[in-house]
């Protein structure tokens, strides 16, 4: 696959894992306590902000939207836009690598650009994104007049590149059809059924193809027989014609004197469409009516460039439903948190400069009173909801890899889950108030040639390696335990091969316990923290109550005063805090 080259592009490949993780420290919440967690606004430089999310929302974004700057090599008052291009490509790479990471696999990413660097950013996204994950190149119609004053061309469009995180995973809403779309449905024979329009009668094959669509009709006029062109044949057997015929189907034309009929879809059988490639901005908005948002929200100190809450709407539609967490990192004004939340969905948006303060965070509060600007009056928003507003702290690893003080068990766990097996951490996976993180199983897949009889699939076979989606126990919807299950084979012949079967089976199954910040309620530091016969005692107690008392235990810890032949008989792995975790 093609890739692009520019200076530094070997460095920017390893920013992302060069960044620090960060506290993210609370400044206020907003609204209803209970559902102020659902929803962030933080202020910080947005690539530290999305490593420090990582850990928490790792493969859990529905929809990522963002809004970046387009390197239009003009300043604009919130941000500096006039970045060289290999600093701008520099700049997104590894902004792109970590939003995938946090991207679900039925997920998608949005990306407005324009022409400046639109087709760099495509190529860039085929890298990062893999090319066969790309869905479209949106044309978003922003302008309502042309620029007169522009030298050679208007730029009447923006880009909105949309990926999925994996294409085949995705399956994006369709959109309700809009007044341009019925217009063109009428009743003009006065049908009982209602409003109609008229389709073609004819499909693209011929009659070679599908010889039997290639008959005569009786026109309802003439008597005479009217035949398809060899090449385009009518769309429909002779036995559906019949019934086109009998159910009053057809339409010949305003006089009936057509040369071939047309046929009739109804309006109330017609559902939602398929979203086009090109977006008018009578359906999406433009950057008028987004400034005019602006304006009525922020007065004299309305935001430069923001996009209209309708394009927002449009995108969330198609890539979301209700509690679904969507995220921006380019957050800008805060339309898109704006829209979410109206929307009934789950949001983060990451901001880096005081206008995070001094415009995001009251439009989000005016928001949650139940502002009428936008979209609300079409949504009927009233208001509700709440949100944290939240900074970016101190690193969690110091340079010598020290843990730094405000560090609680929850967020550790989070990290040493992470770590441990690459996926996020949900504290619903282990007990509460206990060191127990979760189990974690992997499963593989394996294939077997059979011979016509049936047996039990054995977890000795070889297999393909581990399952792309390896799930802790209780998520996902494998059972757990159910890899271990007997399956019956297919008779040769049956299924995808002939004589072969396939089947998940399970790999490895893991426990991990976490001894930090006193979780076993013994805060001095030789105790509670500390791997100790007493502390052992507990685990293993702990252990025996699990779902899988079989699995071997991964147990962090400040330290440890057990031997090995002690750990091994309790099939024990000893990792020591703060040096087997992860800084970076």
């Amino acid at each position: 696959m093609p890739t692009l080259d520019w200076l530094n592009r070997a460095t920017a490949f390893t920013t992302a894992s060069e960044v620090p993780y960060r506290l993210l420290d609370s400044v206020s919440a907003h609204g209803d306590a209970a559902q102020a967690a659902n929803n962030l606004l933080i202020q910080g430089d947005n690539l530290e902000a999305l490593k420090a999310l990582l850990p928490f929302y790792r493969g859990r974004v529905k929809c990522i939207f963002i809004d970046p700057p387009y390197n239009t090599q003009s300043a604009f008052e919130h941000y500096d836009d006039n970045l060289e291009h290999s600093q701008w490509l520099s700049m997104m790479l590894p902004r792109l690598q970590l939003l995938r990471e946090l991207l679900s696999e039925d997920g998608s990413i949005w990306v407005t650009i324009d022409d400046n660097e639109g087709h760099y950013l495509k190529v860039l996204m085929d890298e990062v994104f893999g090319r066969r994950n790309f869905v479209a190149d949106v044309s978003w119609h922003k302008r309502v007049s042309p620029a007169n004053d522009a030298r050679y061309f208007s730029g009447d469009h923006d880009h909105v590149l949309v990926y999925a995180k994996s294409k085949p995973l995705w399956q994006p809403k369709r959109l309700p059809r809009s007044e341009e779309q019925t217009k063109y449905y009428t009743n003009p024979d006065n049908d009982p059924r209602g409003e109609w329009n008229s389709a073609a009668y004819t499909c693209a094959k011929t009659a070679d193809e599908r010889p039997n669509l290639y008959y005569p009709l009786i026109h309802p006029r003439t008597g005479k027989e009217v035949w398809p062109k060899r090449t385009r044949v009518w769309a429909y057997s002779q036995e559906a014609h019949a019934q086109h015929l009998q159910n009053n189907m057809l339409y010949w034309g305003v006089d009936g004197n057509a040369n071939a009929p047309r046929i009739k879809k109804f309006l109330t059988d017609s559902g939602d469409v398929v979203p086009r490639s090109i977006w008018a901005h009578s359906e999406s908005g433009h950057n008028q009516e987004a400034m005019l948002e602006g304006l009525t929200l922020f007065a004299d100190g309305r935001f430069g460039t923001p996009k209209p809450e309708r394009l927002l709407q449009r995108i969330l539609h198609i890539a979301t439903n209700p509690g679904d967490l969507v995220l921006d990192s380019f957050l800008g004004s805060g339309t898109t948190a704006a829209v979410a939340h109206k929307m009934g969905r789950r949001w983060i948006g990451i901001e880096m400069g005081e206008h995070a303060a001094t415009h995001c965070l009251p439009r989000l509060q005016k928001v949650v009173a139940g502002e009428q600007g936008g979209i609300s009056q079409a949504l009927g928003w009233q208001g509700g909801g709440g949100f944290r507003f939240q900074r970016l702290g101190a690193p969690i690893f110091d340079a010598t890899g020290a843990i730094h003080p405000e560090v609680r068990f929850a967020t550790l766990a989070a990290f040493v889950w992470q770590q441990e097996t690459g996926q996020t951490w949900d504290a619903a996976q282990g007990q509460a108030g206990t060191p127990w993180l979760g189990t974690y199983s992997v499963f593989e897949s394996v294939q077997r040639l059979t011979d016509g009889r049936e047996g039990a699939i054995s977890l000795e076979m070889g297999g393909a390696g581990p399952h792309p989606n390896p799930l802790p126990e209780g998520e996902g919807e494998r059972p757990a335990g159910a890899a271990l299950h007997s399956l019956p084979l297919p008779r040769a012949g049956e299924g995808r091969g002939e004589g072969v079967c396939s089947a998940q089976v399970l790999r490895s199954r893991t426990a991990y316990y976490l001894l930090f910040n006193g979780i076993l309620g013994d805060k001095r530091p030789a105790s509670g923290n500390v791997l100790t016969r007493a502390v052992l005692d507990a685990l293993l107690a702990l252990h025996a109550t699990t779902p899988h008392p079989e699995a071997p235990l991964v147990v962090y810890g400040e330290a440890n005063r057990l031997g090995p032949e002690t750990l091994a008989r309790a099939r024990v792995t000893f990792k020591h805090i703060p040096y087997d975790v992860k800084a970076r």
